[in-house]
């Protein structure tokens, strides 16, 4: 096909969540209570490790930093979709798609190195206590949060650039629910094998590196949570490791599955469906609880919160007390 006569579309449609058939509806009112819970449980964690200064420590520094990448990553889609639902309007102009597709991978691929960090903090707290301190000061910890930050922009921005760039010609129906690399790949014109491998490398990098890091840190904290004195300890330890893993196992598996294909555009886009849902919808759910729901500190914190009634900016804090 010629693509240098090619006009791009100035729209694309979105199938959305009709791929589901009769299970239609009910999919897109799942989509809105679980954006609902994202909402909610990671707008929690971010208030209130901004209000009490207890929480102001690395481990919830890096916690409140997840907490805002799964807002993000699923606003960057989920109230598009639901838009799209209720105006019956699957459209989405050339421009927004390309604007969502890179907020949802620099949202995603930070995620990866922000739980990387997370898995470090503990790894430091757990074999090196006394070292802590002095090792994960603030100073430490905001330059580790700027580099993961940055190292996602810089690991999406050439592909998304790239994207952008191609011809349109054969379509402009998106077999998805949100512009999603593969999918927008499979109505591109043009040769797309340089940007399917380059997609192809920076996921091993990202993912294996970061997965690889990951384990080898818990590895290690399952080690050293073993070589505890007393069982006590150790039942405190291992609960809060392996709520840990099974994000980890949930996150890295989803992604395993859609991402780490050398071509993604001509893979099977109703399983992608079902298991992008796993990853964007499902997984930015669990966290915050899977993160807190054995953590006493924040228990406490969210206690004190309702007891006195505290207001969301800190100013008010200081004048209490």
């Amino acid at each position: 096909m010629d693509v240098t006569n090619c006009t791009r579309p100035a729209h694309f449609l979105l199938v959305g969540l009709s791929t589901f058939g009769r299970m239609e509806s009910m999919m897109y009112a799942i989509a809105f209570l679980l954006y609902l819970l994202s909402l909610m449980g990671n707008g929690l964690i971010i208030m209130i490790v901004i209000v009490d200064h207890h929480l102001q420590k690395p481990m919830y520094f890096f916690l409140s930093n997840l907490s805002l990448i799964d807002i993000g990553h699923t606003t960057s889609f989920i109230p598009k979709l639901l838009l799209n639902y209720l105006s019956a309007n699957n459209s989405i102009c050339f421009h927004c798609c390309v604007t969502q597709l890179c907020f949802y991978f620099l949202f995603g691929v930070t995620e990866f190195f922000i739980i990387t960090l997370i898995s470090l903090d503990r790894y430091v707290a757990i074999c090196h206590p006394l070292r802590y301190a002095t090792i994960m000061t603030s100073g430490v910890c905001l330059k580790l949060a700027m580099g993961a930050w940055f190292g996602g922009f810089i690991s999406i921005i050439c592909q998304v650039v790239m994207i952008a760039k191609l011809p349109y010609c054969t379509s402009n129906v998106i077999n998805h629910f949100f512009c999603d690399v593969g999918p927008v790949l499979k109505i591109a014109g043009g040769d797309t094998v340089i940007i399917e491998t380059l997609g192809f490398l920076v996921s091993v990098v990202v993912i294996m590196s970061s997965l690889l890091f990951t384990l080898i840190s818990y590895l290690f904290i399952i080690f050293t949570i073993l070589r505890m004195p007393t069982s006590s300890r150790q039942q405190r330890a291992f609960p809060t490791c392996a709520s840990h893993l099974i994000v980890v196992f949930i996150l890295y598996g989803s992604v395993f599955f859609v991402y780490l294909r050398p071509t993604v555009k001509n893979s099977s886009f109703r399983v992608m469906k079902v298991v992008s849902i796993v990853y964007t919808m499902i997984t930015p759910v669990l966290n915050p609880f899977i993160y807190t729901i054995r953590n006493n500190e924040v228990k406490e914190a969210v206690q004190k919160m309702i007891a006195r009634n505290i207001p969301v900016l800190p100013c008010f804090k200081k004048d209490r007390d």
